[in-house]
């Protein structure tokens, strides 16, 4: 009989054993991740591990997405690297050791600014992404991926690529995982086909001797991932406005990344899962997790989408899969780190490829011909600047900013309207759409001054007054009947269009007309 523990959340039900494999699965897989991550900016592998610990368990436990899986990560390790150089023109012949207490510094700042993200409530705003650059973030994501496993295929210490025997082995026994993840969920799901896989090709090639490269293959000569708990590591740095001047840029930046990135994957699990994760309480999560990974000497991190993968695809969906990975991440630093080092690289390969596969939204490809050729090109663009420069909070800022221009072009092109003249000798404009910046120009070409009577009305019941370009157009619009010597009136106007108007007081005097018939439109958001 299956069994079940409420485990921090007390109304979701947690299934054991598919928490713990998929947990131990997850954390076989950050192994390598936290190690390559690590030495982009020339850390040391541990470094990367322990970051790995610490936010995977403090973001398991606090975190607003049950399930979603957190750690050191590239897009955050990159950031790193204009922080050293900055570092290194600031002082010269600066050492190693010194360096690692201006990024432990950097982490914590970047994580206060988390918390205070979540404190103020600013994850609702990751609600405004356009859903053709979540395609184009997912898509780009998996490329990614699926490009990072290709310097394993090199021979140790050079840009070569494996021949002959050395590569049919390697491209075997990738495909061999690739097989057993596919094909083994079509017989039974009792245990996680990736942790199989795993468990099978690192079974052949410890059994049979096989040459191939492995995870102590991935790590510079001499260093090991064998360690102890991570170490408390203060910050030995000059608290000083220099000082605060050089670390703050790269701690606000790190920390934009980094939730952007959470945030996007906490809705991409949202949407595998059919659940509703909590993005402010997220925001607090990855800020605490960053910042006890500044004192316990981590790197700092964030959400990690292939591993978060990994961990749903393999049935897990409460908190406990989390923890386990965070657990047995440090158990391997402490205790297994021999036997992880022997893992054939091959094995993690395939899985990271699957990863891949199962990230790319293959369905997007239907949109094409489907969707406004707008939202195509921002998610094409999305994609390729994700992909290249894997810069992340970039793609995904400027995805945000060209949908944005979009609407507001297209928007723009609905301002309409209908004229008339009354019996009275009045004429009226009712207008149609929104008078915002983008819509101006149209708006002010809709009236023939010179010709209109003298006495004109401005119906606003299917259009509101959005924004100061807005006011603006009406000063103007006023100004040319004023000149005339014509008198204008608005009617119609909703509660906040005709708030709008009498803080523009000073810029626009006009005679608003009411219909004590028409009750004036509030908005209940």
């Amino acid at each position: 009989m299956r069994k079940y523990l409420n485990l921090f959340d007390f109304t979701q039900k947690v299934d054991y054993k598919t928490e713990i494999l998929s947990g131990l699965t997850v954390a076989l897989a950050l192994v390598p991740e936290a190690i390559a991550f690590a030495l982009i900016p020339g850390f040391s592998p541990l470094t990367g591990l322990y970051a790995a610990f610490v936010l995977a368990l403090v973001t398991a436990i606090l975190g607003g997405r049950p399930g979603m899986i957190s750690g050191a990560t590239g897009a955050v390790a990159v950031l790193f690297i204009g922080l050293i150089l900055e570092l290194k023109r600031n002082f010269p012949g600066i050492e190693p050791e010194i360096i690692l207490n201006y990024v432990f510094a950097t982490v914590i700042i970047a994580g206060i600014l988390q918390i205070l993200a979540g404190v103020l409530r600013l994850g609702k705003f990751i609600r405004l992404v356009p859903h053709p650059v979540m395609f184009g973030f997912v898509n780009g994501l998996a490329i990614i991926i699926f490009m990072a496993q290709f310097p394993n295929f090199y021979q140790k210490g050079t840009d070569a690529l494996l021949s002959g025997g050395p590569l049919y082995t390697m491209l075997g026994l990738t495909l061999l995982t690739m097989l057993i993840i596919w094909g083994f969920p079509k017989l039974t799901k009792a245990v996680p086909s990736s942790l199989l896989a795993i468990i099978v090709v690192s079974a052949i090639v410890i059994g049979f001797g096989i040459d191939t490269l492995t995870v102590a293959d991935t790590m510079k000569e001499g260093e090991s991932i064998k360690g102890g708990f991570p170490p408390l590591s203060i910050p030995q740095i000059p608290l000083t406005f220099e000082t605060f001047k050089i670390i703050f840029p790269y701690a606000g930046i790190v920390a934009g990344v980094g939730l952007i990135e959470s945030l996007l994957t906490l809705n991409i699990i949202d949407e595998i899962t059919e659940t509703r994760g909590s993005g402010n309480k997220e925001c607090v999560a990855q800020g605490t997790a960053n910042i006890l990974s500044g004192f316990l000497s981590g790197m700092g991190g964030c959400a990690m989408i292939g591993q978060s993968l990994i961990n749903t695809s393999s049935g897990a969906r409460a908190r406990l899969s989390g923890i386990t990975a965070a657990v047995m991440l440090l158990v391997f630093i402490m205790f297994g780190s021999s036997l992880i080092e022997r893992l054939p690289m091959a094995a993690l390969i395939g899985l990271m490829f699957m990863v891949a596969i199962g990230t790319f939204e293959w369905a997007s490809f239907k949109t094409f011909g489907k969707m406004p050729k707008s939202d195509v090109v921002v998610m094409v663009l999305v994609t390729f600047i994700t992909a290249i420069t894997h810069n992340l909070a970039v793609a995904v800022l400027l995805g945000v900013v060209i949908s944005a221009l979009a609407y507001s072009w297209e928007n723009a092109k609905r301002i309409r309207a209908r004229k008339y003249i009354d019996d009275k000798g009045v004429k009226h404009y009712e207008i149609y759409g929104p008078l915002f910046f983008g819509s101006t120009t149209a708006f002010a070409d809709k009236f023939d001054v010179q010709t209109d009577p003298t006495e004109v009305i401005i119906d606003f019941r299917e259009s509101r007054v959005a924004d100061m370009s807005g006011i603006e157009a009406l000063n103007k619009l006023t100004e040319r009947y004023r000149k005339v010597g014509k008198k204008i009136h608005l009617r119609h106007l909703s509660k906040d269009c005709k708030l709008l108007l009498a803080n523009a007081d000073e810029i626009i005097d006009v005679n608003v007309l009411e219909d004590p018939t028409y009750k004036v439109v509030v908005d209940k958001v």
